[in-house]
């Protein structure tokens, strides 16, 4: 328990002397910053959203292809003369 309370008190005094940092992100390097970032998060869900349906889909096209009727066989097919 005291341990955890230790921690606690280290962790808010960490927060608590920290000043603010005065940084600033230019609308050029921002904008870029997040093109890139919704680029990279549209690629990573585009190719998670195939892998999960690739196997649906072919699932789809298997039963399609069983569900078709068979070709009706012509005499020249079946070799009779």
């Amino acid at each position: 328990m005291r341990t955890i309370l230790t921690t606690i008190l280290a962790a808010m005094l960490t927060v608590g002397v920290t000043l603010p940092a005065f940084a600033y992100i230019g609308p050029g390097a921002g904008l870029s910053l997040l093109g890139a970032f919704w680029g990279l998060l549209v690629a990573v869900m585009a190719a998670l959203g195939f892998v999960i349906l690739w196997p649906i889909r072919r699932l789809f096209r298997r039963n399609r292809i069983r569900q078709q009727p068979a070709p009706a066989r012509t005499e020249a097919q079946s070799g009779a003369d």
